[in-house]
């Protein structure tokens, strides 16, 4: 049976490549296994970061492999994961979890059987139990899409919160950014604010029980994530309105979000760097793994250009920048 790429990815298969590492690769008789626990694969963002991961060179080099594993948007089963892949002995984990709190429990149990965690775009509640991560900061995130939709629909606006999925520290940190905002701007008032869990469709249903109860009073929408922003301007039309007279913006640079932004339909999109996220997780397990010789892949550092300080690995912590996109700049990161 043919299976098509999202199949492959989340039946775990190993994804293997071709290059040169040092220190402890090299002296493998069998490739260095690693395990990423996603949070699920049902949603673009996370298809972008399972894709960018398996293209890291050292998957293509043969020297590593990478299993990916789905985790459906369900805590329980990201942590009967943890004990397969603590059972088959996996060399590392990186790990995107569910929930900020209930991902500390399967960490702790890989970490007693010797197994590093690395973490990648949302995290858990005790980040010392990392060996190290790398993410944005989701509190910068919920900032910016505040500020965003206060310059537009001004300080006295109206507005709605479309949250993701309660539990998850991008959802939690966001509201954070979202709150110290509208803090600072007490003209604003919330009128309506629930959670879409991440989802596109789950954001028009909401967004209709939004208009029906509130009407042309909404004057902004902040939605944690462009699957949301995407639905909420569905909705917003299918309602009659023009999407262009009710700013909209989300969280994730996904493409059809970003189409939104050039057509003028979604006010901005803070594109989060898939890529860089992913890689970088890849290239911190691999320094772990291999020792002080191992010369990191993904361009996100700068010792490859990149804007983020490698560090020479040694790091717990590190942020991938932002990047707002408005029209002015749209066509430029679409081209990219």
């Amino acid at each position: 049976m043919k299976m098509n790429k999202r199949q492959l990815l989340a039946s775990g298969v190993g994804l293997l490549a071709m290059g040169a590492m040092g220190g402890r690769v090299m002296a493998q008789t069998k490739p260095l296994r690693i395990a990423a626990i996603v949070q699920s694969l049902n949603t673009e963002y996370n298809v972008l970061w399972a894709d960018a991961a398996k293209a890291h060179p050292a998957f293509k080099a043969g020297q590593a492999e990478l299993t990916i594993l789905d985790g459906r948007q369900d805590m329980l089963t990201q942590s009967n994961l943890f004990d397969t892949v603590i059972t088959e002995k996996y060399d590392a984990i990186i790990f995107i979890p569910v929930d900020i709190d209930a991902g500390n429990d399967p960490i702790e149990r890989a970490k007693a059987a010797g197994i590093p965690v690395f973490g990648s775009n949302t995290v858990v509640s005790n980040t010392s139990l990392y060996d190290a991560y790398i993410n944005s900061n989701d509190v910068e995130a919920g900032e910016l899409l505040a500020k965003a939709i206060i310059a537009r629909a001004g300080p006295e606006a109206k507005v709605v919160i479309l949250e993701g999925m309660i539990g998850q520290s991008a959802q939690v940190q966001r509201l954070q950014g979202i709150q110290n905002v509208l803090a600072a701007n007490p003209g604003v008032t919330v009128i309506g604010q629930n959670s879409a869990n991440w989802s596109r469709a789950e954001a028009i249903t909401l967004m209709e029980n939004l208009l029906t109860s509130h009407g042309s009073d909404i004057q902004g929408v902040l939605a944690e994530n462009d699957e949301m922003a995407v639905g909420a301007i569905e909705a917003i039309r299918s309602y009659g309105l023009d999407p262009q007279s009710l700013p909209v913006a989300g969280v994730d640079g996904i493409h059809d979000a970003l189409q939104a932004v050039k057509n003028g339909d979604q006010a901005m999109s803070i594109l989060q760097d898939a890529h860089g996220q992913a890689q970088g997780a890849v290239d911190l397990a691999l320094r772990k793994l291999s020792g002080a010789s191992y010369t990191p892949a993904a361009k996100v550092w700068d010792v490859n250009g990149g804007s983020l300080a490698w560090e020479d690995g040694t790091s717990q912590h590190y942020y991938v920048p932002w990047l707002p996109v408005t029209r002015e700049n749209v066509d430029t990161v679409l081209a990219e």
